[in-house]
């Protein structure tokens, strides 16, 4: 079991801190940073002092890590055209030594795209911009090195691109698909993924979401492994005092956090990041919501991490 750090920056975060963040996981272990793609702050926060663009910080922390893997979850198919989008992560795979993977979706926080003057169409739409982005993206990147590619789409169309630039990793980054969707979500992960993440849900509720991915895989007749994996806030303390402290600083409860994500002491998330692992999950991504606490990431990494 992979475990990996993943941070919600549009809360409130500088790209220092998210360096830092970054640097304590690779030396702490852990097997990836990621960030969200989020332009306006969730909740009771006032998200000072701003965004940060998720490639330009990924691109900056490939240049000051080594050995971390350095990915999205997810990247918002409605921020940015498709070209342009495989030249950013093309060159982010190229800064890390070939380091990234790709996380992709529809986007759907649509307060941030009205705040930005990005358009924001329907749902079934955004699913259509969202399929013919990953037949670019990975038609981009796989192109044979000297020709050209071409795509015309109903929502996008390239004429004869160069293709460049190309990513270290041969075919592009590994691409994640994520979501809870009962049918298209399922078909695109079967198609395009080479990881399917389960975000924010219950045990239960993760195996029913991953037996759907792999019907959708025997019925495309895919015969290349799909990596399994699930997102879980996460919160732990050494007795409860500490773990009463670490929910507060999140504005969280610590019952609400241990029906609904990774809460409790090492132990008890070592014992719930099992019943993961026999889901078929093979990574967990961590969401570190307390960015200035890096303490809490030691003892995950002492005390969790060397467990799993």
């Amino acid at each position: 079991m992979l475990l990996r750090i993943f941070t919600e920056p549009q809360q409130g975060a500088t790209y220092d801190m998210q360096l830092a963040v970054a640097k304590a996981a690779e030396d702490l272990g852990f097997d990836a940073f990621f960030r969200s793609d989020h332009f306006v702050s969730m909740g009771d926060v006032s998200g000072e002092p701003g965004p940060t663009d998720s490639w330009i910080t990924l691109g900056a922390i490939a240049r000051e890590t080594s050995r971390i893997r350095l990915g999205t979850l997810v990247t918002a198919a409605t921020f940015r055209y498709p070209g342009p989008l495989a030249i950013s992560v093309a060159q982010v795979d190229q800064m890390s030594g070939g380091r990234v993977d790709f996380g992709l979706g529809t986007g759907w926080f649509d307060q941030e795209h009205t705040a930005y003057g990005i358009p924001f169409p329907s749902l079934r739409e955004r699913f259509e911009r969202l399929e013919e982005q990953l037949d670019i993206l990975t038609g981009l990147w796989g192109a044979p090195a000297g020709e050209t590619y071409s795509f015309s789409g109903d929502h996008y169309t390239l004429t004869e691109s160069p293709a460049l630039p190309k990513p270290v990793q041969a075919g592009g980054p590994p691409i994640i698909i994520g979501g809870f969707g009962a049918k298209r979500t399922p078909r695109l992960a079967a198609r395009y993924a080479d990881e399917y993440n389960v975000p924010f849900h219950q045990v239960g509720e993760t195996g029913e979401a991953f037996g759907r991915v792999r019907a959708a895989c025997a019925e495309a007749g895919r015969t290349k492994p799909l990596v399994y994996s699930a997102a879980q806030v996460v919160c732990c303390g050494r007795d409860e005092a500490e773990l009463e402290r670490r929910a507060g600083a999140i504005g969280r409860t610590v019952s609400e956090l241990r029906e609904n994500g990774l809460a409790g002491t090492p132990g008890e998330l070592v014992d719930k990041i099992g019943r993961f692992g026999e889901l078929g999950a093979e990574r967990i991504y961590l969401q570190v919501l307390d960015m200035h606490d890096l303490d809490h990431l030691e003892l995950l990494a002492s005390e969790v991490l060397s467990k799993v």
